[in-house]
């Protein structure tokens, strides 16, 4: 096989990041907007040992799984899957969530059928458009090109709020307009570097933040008034100041322009109140789906001490308070770990305490001071839990273990460390929290071992 060869293939598997599979000669080729049925002409455009790449050339016979996509925009990257029905989408997430199980962890456990989210498009809560200029040096808005940093312009993505779209061409205009400049990576200057919105599903409020190089309170202010004046419902406008050569998006200090620091929203019927810096599930329907998928595998009767690890605004741990008789939470995020305790003042949950500092750390506290749970939810980033946090959970001996994974490789490499220290995994649930998208969660429950 060579580079510009053409062959007729046939696709028979998709994998979770969007990429047909086809053979060729013996070898695999990957073919990116693809359906597990589609009879196609390629070109391959990339060849290594093992594998290859192609492109379609001519779709022959489209698969039955095939829809017209309802996106327009080209070049994003965001959404792999627009040119599939929802059902095939939820087929290839489900089954690339057993696959990471059985094949990668040699893991056995009880697999639930997949939830649907209840929305395909515009149920994302948050987006942070980062600035970029064109060839004429004129300023745009969009999204990163699929692992690059080459930015696409986006005038609208459907799986973000109308209101976004809206509000995003105010600040472009205005960007523009004064002439702000816009911060550029390869040379590290400009000043404008992203625009963060934020939305509560429930409450409709909006959290505006600026990402800016160096403070320009004043240049923002006009923009602050422009804006509040357009969209009642912004409640939250703040500058984030990020002078750092780094690709993570917020800095340490935030400076807020206009009305309060956080907006509040509902989660599980609990109100919790968000900062610029709190994680929050983007999909909130789709999330509270996921949160009573992990409160019933938590089996609570109200006697238990639970332990929410990397607990953000607090929003897992609180929807299963009334489950509990003690809870506590622990996030390395001080802006969030100060949004979880107002949150459970709110929700007038008093049996609840918060932690700031990094998981491992706290859980050796916690353990020393002779503070060991019953039950252990933990929802970490997508890199996993490190040896640390895992080692902390073993040495509690809970009884429960309920994980929330945002990456089905991380959840089985700690899943198998976790049945090697006298864990066994019992079952695991697939939510897609991200229609269009190649990403899945998973919801598992984890139980000691009764036998050691």
């Amino acid at each position: 096989m060579k580079k510009n060869e053409y062959y007729n293939v046939k696709i028979t598997d998709l994998t979770l990041d969007g990429n047909g599979v086809c053979r060729v000669e013996g070898m695999t080729v990957f073919v990116p907007h693809t359906a597990i049925g589609d009879h196609i002409r390629i070109k391959i455009v990339k060849v290594l040992k093992h594998y290859a790449f192609g492109i379609v050339d001519a779709l022959e016979k489209a698969s039955v799984d095939r829809i017209e996509p309802v996106c327009r925009q080209t070049g994003c990257g965001g959404c792999v899957f627009e040119h599939l029905n929802y059902e095939a989408e939820l087929r290839i997430k489900e089954k690339s969530v057993v696959d990471a199980f059985t094949r990668i962890g040699k893991l056995s456990p009880e697999f639930l059928p997949i939830l649907a989210s209840p929305q395909r498009t515009r149920y994302r809560n948050k987006a942070q458009y980062p600035f970029a200029v064109d060839k004429n040096g004129i300023p745009y808005l969009g999204f990163y090109a699929k692992h690059s940093h080459r930015v696409v312009s986006v005038t609208d993505c459907l799986l973000q709020p109308l209101v976004f779209r809206k509000i995003a061409a105010v600040v472009l205009e205005f960007v523009r307009q004064k002439k702000i400049p816009v911060y550029d990576e390869a040379t590290h200057t400009g000043r404008m570097r992203h625009l963060y919105l934020r939305q509560g599903a429930h409450s409709g409020e909006i959290m505006v933040c600026f990402v800016v190089c160096q403070p320009i309170r004043e240049k923002l202010l006009p923009l602050v008034e422009r804006l509040v004046e357009q969209f009642p419902q912004i409640h939250s406008v703040s500058m984030n100041v990020n002078p750092k050569q780094t690709n993570v998006i917020l800095g340490s200090r935030t400076d807020f322009l206009w009305g309060s620091d956080h907006i509040t929203d509902e989660m599980c019927g609990i109100s919790v109140d968000l900062s610029p810096a709190s994680f929050y599930q983007v999909n909130t329907a789709a999330a509270e789906q996921l949160y009573r998928v992990a409160k019933r595998f938590a089996e609570l009767n109200g006697t238990e001490r639970l332990l929410d690890f990397y607990c953000g605004a607090g929003t897992i741990g609180l929807s299963m308070a009334d489950a509990c008789k003690q809870l506590l939470g622990v996030e390395i995020v001080p802006d969030a770990v100060e949004n979880a305790k107002r949150n459970a003042i709110r929700a007038s949950i008093s049996h609840a305490q918060f932690y700031c500092g990094d998981v491992g750390e706290i859980a050796t506290q916690l353990q020393i001071q002779g503070e060991t749970p019953d039950v252990i939810v933990v929802d970490p980033p997508r890199k996993g839990c490190n040896n640390r946090a895992i080692n902390a959970m073993v040495q509690m001996q809970p009884k429960r273990i309920v994980m929330i994974s945002c990456n089905p490789a991380t959840a089985v490499r700690d899943c198998a460390l976790l049945e090697q220290k006298s864990y066994c995994i019992k079952e695991v649930q697939a939510v897609d929290l991200f229609p269009m998208t190649g990403n899945v969660e998973c919801v598992i429950r984890i139980e000691k071992n009764p036998t050691v």
